[in-house]
């Protein structure tokens, strides 16, 4: 380490958000330097509202420099931000060097990389149409990897063969990092069940239609997956090469890869990172049987509800199933992390997030609730479902009308739409739905307001000036040309226009081009706030809301325009994520690029290939009593989402009358709200109001219902202690542990939780007497308690006689069906 340098500002010379002390500069520097150094200095001090990533220890020694006029100083400052990121948490995570001549797409890279995106989307395909399901996921992937990459570097031949086009070896040497991170970039690339594969799904078994082949298919799962793809060449500018854009979802992954082939570990003394990971992930894969097999009671975490089972209030206020989950007592990483990543999501998002939940989630759903607002006390107060008005589940089979010969779309029957009943929400999901308005024009209203002068300043600039190490290294490689995309785009959008054109689906050509611009449109704000806070913004209900209004009545348009509108900003995100992972990574884009797609397309017809196979050998497959579970739930939900937004239409819960519109009012207040913050930063910008992010407060509880306050509160609670407490108390541990640790708990919990499913529960299906299944299912206290309470069967505070309704038919009641 070189010696500390004298300097004056004594805040900077004890440098408490920097591993090493930056190097020391000349005892005379240039007057370019100076300048260059005032300039990064300037910005840095004037507390861009843009960025609330900056640490305020750098903007603070960055102010004290300038104030003093201390040129020795600002110049090492300027330094420092030139060699490595403003941002702890990337220099906690990424290398500022680069080796140019690493490998990256070697015969190792290949198998490796064909065979996850052949296993791993087949294996969570499969596990995809059971529930409850388990997801093979990243972290497993990259785990997993390494030590088959280790073994094809000793064992395949070192040999180089020369000819005439250049020399060439099977085995390059070590397997490195490099290729580590691009067969983990094919893996989440495909790891999930493309969002396509629903929609025969749902034409087959929740409409009876006939299936129209796997052409069909295939023309979808490609379109909608890789159209975003091709719109991640005009994000990368914005969201990829900039380093304010810090992707926090990329930084447990990044620190993983470069502990396991030792990059940074020279930067630190003691235990190194990868020894913790192994010890640590030890510990916690055989800690997971616990929570998942041998004591439940510590996943779900109802404790208090067992004192009284059957008193409704409690339990919907202490529930973690169907309740607000207000003293939410897990001790299992896989609800704890479900939905929030608290020790990668920056505190101030996790802030923005608990002021979401307290506001909407303790004070407004409950008032709705114990109101008897929109009859919801004859409802459980969170639940996925809709209901009709006998306080029963919705039965969409008393209101549709099946063609005939099994092709065509179905078809409302109005009459019998009016003489059963209109759709009720339960309360949750009204605030879910309104904040799901709120955010749409909230995230445009906020990106344009806060981070306009910047994307307009990015727009005309050149990515070689910029003063980021990461992107300098980068510009080394050759960048995707922009043609490569234009071929892609125009290759997805046929495939899409064949899918529409060949087959019934009601959707004409130029309504699955409005979903292209719509979701064209919010690709660059939702990036930018996810971007930076680790929370996305999502498109579904307001695809919903569109295509029912614009097409009503037709359920398979709506599917394919919700598909591709969503998953255009989704799936596109998916793509500049991975991205901006290879651009820490120093992987070259165009290698990136043929793994995005070569992942996609293989992973893809895997996905529809194992389904295509389940629902020809799995006997009573999508059917609720499946013995083996196989009871296509989420398939489910996708398809009641098409009767209610596409078959009945929003006109019938929304419009001006009707009994939902009110929660319209979102789009107001999304609008509205950006607007007073964005004035408040402007006039305080030494407050601390550029960290209120109404985006992320109004979407970061979208995941309610089916999450509850236990998937919010514990991971904002962990949040607090390591992104707050550590961090400030002890930084430089939590510099060297923080992501690794977070990788360790991603990793390790998802790969025991992997290995009890297949070894301890799947092994014996239906089996339910099989030793170990009767442990599991009714066993002890531990492992039943939680089941018998009014939590977990989402019982509602007022219950109905038989035969009784809360109110009339909705022609009784002046609410009749209307296009």
């Amino acid at each position: 380490m070189d010696e500390k340098p004298e300097i004056i500002n004594d805040t900077f010379v004890i440098e408490p958000y920097h591993e090493e002390y930056p190097k020391p500069v000349q005892n005379s520097v240039t007057n370019l330097e100076v300048e260059q150094a005032e300039k990064e200095l300037r910005h840095i001090a004037e507390r861009p509202i843009d960025d609330p990533n900056l640490d305020n220890r750098l903007i603070h020694d960055a102010e004290q420099a300038l104030e003093a006029g201390d040129v020795k100083n600002e110049v090492t400052i300027g330094h420092f931000i030139e060699e490595d990121s403003p941002y702890p948490e990337v220099r906690a995570s990424i290398s500022n060097v680069d080796d140019v001549d690493m490998p990256v797409i070697t015969l190792r890279t290949v198998i490796l990389g064909l065979i996850t995106v052949i296993i791993v989307p087949g294996l969570n395909q499969f596990l995809y149409l059971r529930y409850p399901t388990t997801t093979i996921t990243p972290y497993c992937v990259t785990i997993m990897i390494y030590p088959f990459g280790q073994f094809l570097a000793w064992c395949l031949p070192a040999k180089v063969w020369r000819t005439k086009w250049g020399a060439f070896t099977l085995n390059p040497g070590p397997f490195n990092v490099k290729e580590h991170s691009l067969i983990s970039i094919m893996g989440l690339m495909s790891y999930q069940s493309a969002y396509a594969t629903s929609i025969p799904a749902v034409q087959k078994y929740t409409y009876g239609m006939a299936d129209w082949g796997f052409g069909y298919g295939v023309l979808l799962v490609w379109s909608t997956q890789l159209l975003g793809l091709s719109f991640a060449c005009l994000c990368r500018k914005f969201l990829v090469w900039p380093g304010s854009m810090i992707w926090p979802a990329t930084l447990p992954t990044c620190t993983l890869l470069n502990s396991m082939h030792g990059i940074k570990s020279e930067s630190f003394s003691g235990i190194s990172r990868i020894r913790f990971f192994w010890i640590a992930f030890t510990i916690l894969f055989f800690y997971q049987f616990f929570p998942s097999y041998i004591f439940t009671m510590m996943s779900i975490g109802n404790w208090f509800c067992t004192i009284a089972p059957e008193n409704v209030v409690l339990n919907q206020i202490l529930g973690t199933q169907s309740g607000l989950g207000l003293l939410p007592f897990t001790f299992d990483w896989t609800v704890i992390g479900a939905y929030v990543n608290p020790l990668a999501s920056p505190w101030w998002s996790q802030a923005n997030l608990l002021a979401g939940f307290v506001i909407f989630f303790v004070i407004v759903c409950p008032a709705v609730y114990y109101t008897n607002t929109w009859n919801a006390k004859y409802m459980p107060i969170f639940n996925t479902g809709t209901f009709d008005r006998f306080g029963a589940k919705y039965q969409v089979k008393n209101i549709i009308r099946l063609s005939a010969d099994g092709l065509s779309a179905p078809t409302i029957d109005i009459d019998k739409y009016n003489n059963y009943s209109m759709i009720y929400l339960p309360s949750g999901l009204t605030i879910s739905y309104f904040l799901s308005f709120a955010s749409v024009t909230a995230v445009l209203v906020h990106v344009g307001l806060f981070h306009g002068k910047a994307i307009w300043k990015q727009i005309r600039s050149d990515p070689v000036d910029t003063t980021d190490i990461h992107m300098r290294l980068m510009l080394k490689y050759k960048e995707t040309p922009n043609w490569w995309y234009l071929v892609l785009f125009l290759g997805s959008f046929a495939m899409g226009v064949g899918a529409i054109e060949g087959w019934p689906t009601d959707l004409p050509w130029w309504a699955f081009l409005v979903a292209i611009v719509i979701g064209l449109v919010f690709i660059l704000p939702v990036g930018i706030v996810l971007a930076i806070s680790n929370q996305e913004v999502g498109l579904n209900m307001i695809s919903e809301l569109i295509i029912g209004y614009m097409l009503p009545g037709r359920p398979i348009a709506m599917m394919i325009f919700k598909t591709t509108m969503y998953m255009i900003t989704y799936q596109g995100l998916q793509f500049v994520q991975d991205q901006k992972m290879a651009h820490y990574m120093k992987i070259p884009p165009r290698a990136v690029f043929a793994a995005q797609v070569f992942a996609t397309l293989v992973g893809g017809v895997v996905q529809l290939a194992v389904q295509s196979w389940a629902f020809s050998n799995i006997e009573d497959i999508c059917t609720d009593d499946q013995p083996e579970k196989f009871n296509c739930a989420s398939n489910k939900v996708f398809g009641t989402a098409s009767i209610v937004w596409g078959l009945i239409g929003p006109a019938n819960m929304f419009s001006i009358g009707k009994r939902y519109n009110s929660l319209m009012y979102g789009f107001l207040v999304g609008a509205i709200a950006p607007v007073i913050v964005w004035l408040l930063a402007k006039k305080f910008p030494k407050g601390r109001f550029h960290l209120i992010n109404l985006p992320v407060i109004f979407t970061g509880t979208g995941n309610i219902p089916p999450a509850t306050g236990v998937n919010y509160l514990a991971p904002i609670a962990v949040g607090f202690l390591t992104q707050y407490v550590w961090k400030r108390a002890h930084f430089k541990t939590w510099f060297k542990f923080n992501y690794i640790l977070s990788a360790v708990l991603q990793g390790a919990s998802a790969i025991a939780v992997v290995f009890i499913f297949f070894v301890l529960q799947y092994v014996h299906g239906s089996n339910d007497n099989a030793p170990n299944q009767k442990f599991y299912n009714e066993g002890w206290w531990g492992n039943t308690a939680w089941q018998n309470t009014a939590d977990a069967e989402g019982t509602p505070l007022w219950n109905l006689p038989n035969n009784a309704a809360f109110e009339g038919k909705p022609i009784d009641i002046g609410m009749p069906y209307v296009r």
